[in-house]
């Protein structure tokens, strides 16, 4: 038994010495990327040396290691898909990617893995661009270090800069996306985790995903983008520490929330957007420590959200805080500072001892008849939201924050 485990042995070792290290250049015997892959073996490593290589439609469809040295230039010249993954356990690293060819029927991308686990995708830099990395139907991999820029200027024509389709357990971190439709975009991909990213100046969302359960978006910063973030049809999703800044517009928020339930949306930043949150349908969700800041309506409740729980957040300078278009309040606030809380607190424990109501009935007004933002500042909404604090007619009279915190809240 002992000798044939020793000849097993022997073999394996035999077999990893056959890996192989190809080099490309144009001066080299293997002078394409098709070529090389042609010609490796499984596991080989190939090396791209700095040039510009015309070539499209690589298949990419055995194990390998593919380097790029210097970031060489792998130019689609606007033909189609530039590389597709196709194999488990293919590491890209390295290149620098553009012209992707563009098209109404087929979604060309700079790179797409597909039906592929274990890859590594990292140190890309894409340009001209359809879409950028798109995961099909793929498992347990990584997109890190990657710079997605495109040049998107409608919707209609334009992809995504990463895309998670049907994709589990994929890693998005230190990715920098700009100028592309969304950002980044998930849909049907459970337990990812995107982490550290910025996505900024996108046509669209910088953020969207739909149908995507138990993900992790951790310390990312999502500014400037069309409409904002877009969270639609989850559950179980944790966002924590997060940046939403400047997404300004009609149509624009730092994020939307519809059919989401028990999530955590906790230490996030949300400032300077048209709406901080928007929510719609949307139920047993903790918002805690989270920063609303400078934005138009911090956090506007559409119909259908009950049993959410707002708890030590900070509301700070927002023109509203809380709009609501119902009378019934089925959520929790408790214990939140507010910016224009004028209470007292003469026990000095940090609790002002009267309670704060945050919806005002001027909120409610604008929500019904958006043209009277106009009397935002005049005297007369002072003494309606006054008579509205003292007798709620249109407002949810339940809606309170019993013990609102004198101090901003820190963590």
């Amino acid at each position: 038994m002992k000798t044939i485990l020793t000849f097993l042995s022997v073999i394996l070792l035999t077999g990893s010495c056959y890996a192989l290290q190809i080099e490309v250049c144009k001066s080299c015997p293997v002078s394409t990327l098709k070529e090389a892959i042609s010609q490796a073996k499984d596991f080989d490593t190939i090396f791209v040396k700095k040039g510009t290589y015309k070539e499209h439609n690589i298949l990419v469809n055995k194990p390998l290691t593919i380097i790029g040295k210097n970031y060489p230039v792998i130019d689609g010249e606007l033909k189609g898909e530039i590389i597709t993954i196709i194999s488990d356990h293919v590491t890209v690293d390295g290149l620098f990617i553009i012209n992707v060819g563009t098209s109404y029927t087929e979604d060309y991308a700079a790179i797409r893995v597909r039906k592929s686990k274990h890859f590594v995708i990292k140190n890309l830099v894409l340009e001209k661009l359809f879409f950028g990395i798109y995961i099909e139907k793929s498992s347990y991999g990584k997109v890190f270090h990657n710079k997605v820029i495109g040049d998107a200027v409608e919707e209609y024509n334009s992809g995504n800069g990463i895309q998670l389709w049907y994709s589990n357990h994929i890693e998005i971190e230190h990715n920098y996306v700009e100028h592309v439709r969304d950002g980044i975009y998930l849909e049907f991909s459970d337990d990812c985790l995107i982490k550290n990213n910025v996505s900024a100046l996108n046509v669209r969302y910088g953020l969207h995903f739909m149908f995507s359960n138990d993900d992790t978006y951790q310390d990312n910063i999502f500014e400037n983008n069309g409409a904002g973030v877009a969270v639609m049809f989850s559950k179980k999703i944790k966002m924590y520490n997060n940046t939403f800044k400047e997404n300004w517009g009609t149509a624009s928020y730092g994020m939307l929330l519809k059919e989401i339930n028990d999530a955590e949306i906790i230490g996030n930043t949300f400032e300077e957007n048209t709406i901080g949150i928007n929510i719609e349908g949307s139920n047993r969700i903790i918002y805690k420590h989270n920063n609303f800041k400078n934005n138009g309506w911090a956090i506007k409740v559409k119909g259908a959200c009950y049993t959410n729980s707002f708890i030590e957040n900070n509301f700070l300078y927002n023109s509203f805080d809380i709009a609501y278009n119902s009378k019934i309040n089925d959520n929790k606030f408790d214990r939140n500072y507010w910016s224009s809380y004028t209470g007292y607190d003469l026990d000095k424990d940090g609790v002002g001892d009267v309670p704060y109501r945050p919806v005002k009935l001027f909120s409610y007004i604008v929500n019904r008849t958006p043209e009277t933002i106009i009397l935002l500042r005049s005297m007369f909404i002072d003494i309606i939201d006054f008579s509205e604090k003292v007798s709620p007619v249109f407002t949810p009279d339940n809606l309170l924050d019993n013990n609102p915190l004198t101090k901003q809240v820190k963590w």
